[in-house]
C-alpha cells in the first residue's frame, strides 16, 4: 500500500492498472492506518449440451439449455490500523444458479447462503515472515491453489488446482494457522490447518458405502471395492506449503491471492513448488474384504463410528499431493501495448486406491450420480498437468476503449480410478479456447470461452459436450 501524499494531485495513469488498491479510506493523515474495500461480481450466460442422464428438474431429461449463472459475489474488507497488525475479512457467495447453489446446493438454487471465505488476524515478526490465524486461503501445493479469482488468465481455473474443495475444507479455505514471507527472492507460506470433516452423508458414512451388496436377506453379501472415499473419522492436522523463486519483478504477497495475468505491466519469472499432505484423511475396502448380512445390519447401524470395528476391514490412507509450476508474464512492445502470459504445473496426487472425484463447476443439472450436468473429473489419485497461454495483442487494434487477450489451456489427468472394461486407464483432456476483451483492465471485463467438455458417463465411450459461455466481471 503506497501512503497518500498529502493533498497533491494524484497523477494520470499512463495505462490500465490491472489489480488496483480497490475502495481506500485513510484513517491517518499519511494513510498507513487504513481501510481498504473490494466488490465484485462474476455473471456467466451460457449454452451447454449436458452429460447422458441429466435431469433440469423432477422428472425431466434435458439434453441441453441456455442459463445464467452468478459464479462468484463477494466482498473483501481490508484494515491495517498499526504496521504490524492486519485484519482481513472475505465473505460472499458462489455458483448459483437456478439449479443448484442454493441453501441445499445439490438440487435447489434458491438463497444460497452467504458465508465467510476468509477471516484473518496477521502480525508482522519481521521483515522476513508474517504470522497469521483464521480461516485464511495461504493454501501450499501451487500457484494456482493461490490463484487470484479476479484475474484470471483463462475464463476461470481449472478447479483440479483445489483437489479437496468441499470436502475437508471449506471452499478451498482452511481453519488454522500459517507463517509467510520473503527471503531475498524466495517468497513463501506454510500453514497447519484442522480438516474440516468430510460432507460425504449416508452410505458412504459406513464401511458399506465403500463396498457393493448383492444378494437378499440373510444371503446378503457386500464385497468392498478398493476404492478409497474421505475418511468420515478424519481428525489428523493438515500441513501445507509453497515456496517459489522470483527471478525478475516481485509480487505482492500482502494478501495471498496470485495474479493470473499482468497485462504488460509487470515482468514475472516464477519457479515453483508445494505440498499438501494429511494423515488418514482417505479410507477404502480392499476387494478381498466381505461383510455378511449380520455385518451389514451392524456397519449400517453404527454409522461412522463402525469403522472402529476391525472386523469391516476398512484400511486408512494418507492424503499426500504435490507440484512443480512455472510462471512467466512479460510486456512483448511497451508502444502497442502487447504482452505475454504463460503458467504450467504438473501435480502429483496420491488419494488412496482408484479415488476419483467428479464436480460440474455451478452444475446447470442434476442426476442418479455426480457424472451428470457438466460433471468431469475434478481429482483423483494419479497424475495431472495443466498449461494455459495468453497473449494481449495492440491497444489499437479496437480501439482505445477496449483490449483483446486470446488464450486457451490443456489440462491432461490420468487417474487410476478411471478404467475401461479392459482395465486401461482413460486419460481426461479438457481444452479452453477463448479471449478476455479488457474495457478497464481486469476491473471491467468480459471474457468469452469455449470447451468441448468430455462426458464420462460411460468411460469406454467418453463423448464431448459443447460449453459456450460469456463471462462479465466487474470489482471495483
Amino acid at each position: 500500500m503506497s501512503p497518500s501524499v498529502g493533498s497533491a494531485a494524484t497523477p494520470t495513469p499512463t495505462e490500465s492498472v490491472p489489480y488496483g488498491a480497490g475502495m481506500k479510506v485513510n484513517i491517518s493523515a499519511d494513510g498507513s492506518k487504513y481501510l481498504r474495500f473490494i466488490s465484485w461480481h462474476q455473471v456467466w450466460s451460457r449454452y451447454s449440451e449436458n452429460n447422458s442422464g441429466t435431469l433440469r428438474a423432477p422428472g425431466k431429461p434435458q439434453d441441453s439449455q441456455v442459463d445464467f449463472v452468478l459464479r462468484r459475489s463477494r466482498f473483501i474488507i481490508l484494515s491495517q490500523l498499526n504496521p504490524r497488525f492486519l485484519v482481513y475479512t472475505h465473505f460472499g457467495i458462489n455458483n448459483q444458479t437456478a439449479v443448484s447453489g442454493g441453501v441445499n446446493p445439490a438440487v435447489d438454487g434458491k438463497k444460497p447462503q452467504l458465508f465467510i471465505h476468509e477471516a484473518v488476524v496477521e502480525y508482522k515478526v519481521n521483515k522476513y515472515m508474517n504470522v497469521g490465524a483464521g480461516m485464511h486461503y495461504q493454501n501450499g501445493l501451487s500457484r494456482m491453489t493461490r490463484a487470484s479469482t479476479l484475474n484470471f488468465l483463462t475464463m476461470d481455473a481449472p478447479i483440479t488446482n483445489w483437489p479437496v474443495i468441499e470436502a475437508i475444507d471449506q471452499f478451498a479455505r482452511g481453519i488454522g494457522v500459517y507463517a509467510k514471507g520473503r527471503v531475498s527472492k524466495l517468497d513463501y507460506a506454510f500453514s497447519v490447518n484442522e480438516p474440516f470433516l468430510t460432507n460425504q452423508t449416508g452410505g458412504f458414512s459406513t464401511p458399506v458405502g465403500l463396498g457393493q451388496t448383492t444378494g437378499t436377506g440373510a444371503a446378503r453379501v457386500n464385497t468392498g471395492t478398493n476404492t478409497a472415499q474421505y475418511n468420515p473419522q478424519g481428525t489428523k492436522k493438515i500441513y501445507q506449503g509453497y515456496v517459489s523463486w522470483e527471478f525478475l519483478d516481485q509480487e505482492s504477497n500482502l494478501i495471498p491471492f496470485n495474479v493470473g495475468t499482468y497485462l504488460g505491466t509487470k515482468r514475472v519469472f516464477n519457479l515453483g513448488g508445494g505440498f499438501f499432505y494429511n494423515r488418514d484423511g482417505m479410507v477404502s475396502r480392499p476387494g478381498g474384504s466381505t461383510l455378511n448380512a449380520t455385518a451389514i445390519d451392524a456397519a449400517l447401524g453404527g454409522g461412522i463410528g463402525s469403522y472402529s470395528n476391525p472386523n469391516n476391514g476398512t484400511r486408512l490412507h494418507d492424503i499426500g499431493l504435490w507440484s512443480l509450476d512455472a510462471f512467466f508474464d512479460t510486456p512483448i512492445n511497451k508502444e502497442t501495448g502487447t504482452a505475454f502470459t504463460a503458467y504450467a504445473v504438473y501435480y502429483n496426487y496420491d488419494m488412496g486406491p482408484n479415488h476419483t472425484r467428479f464436480i460440474g463447476l455451478s452444475n446447470p443439472g442434476y442426476g442418479t450420480d455426480a457424472r451428470r450436468g457438466n460433471a468431469v473429473p475434478h481429482s483423483g489419485t494419479g497424475h495431472i498437468g495443466f498449461v494455459e497461454a495468453g497473449y494481449l495483442l495492440p491497444k489499437t487494434l479496437l480501439g482505445p476503449k477496449l483490449r483483446m487477450q486470446p488464450y486457451a489451456s490443456h489440462l491432461l489427468a490420468r487417474y487410476e480410478g478411471l478404467r475401461t472394461t479392459g482395465g486401461d486407464i482413460k486419460n481426461v483432456n479438457i481444452f479452453d479456447i477463448g479471449s478476455n476483451f479488457y474495457i478497464d483492465g481486469h476491473n471491467a471485463k468480459f471474457t468469452l470461452n469455449y470447451r468441448p467438455r468430455p462426458d464420462f458417463t460411460d468411460v469406454n465411450n467418453v463423448k464431448y459436450r459443447s460449453e459456450i459461455t460469456l463471462q462479465t466481471q466487474v470489482f471495483l
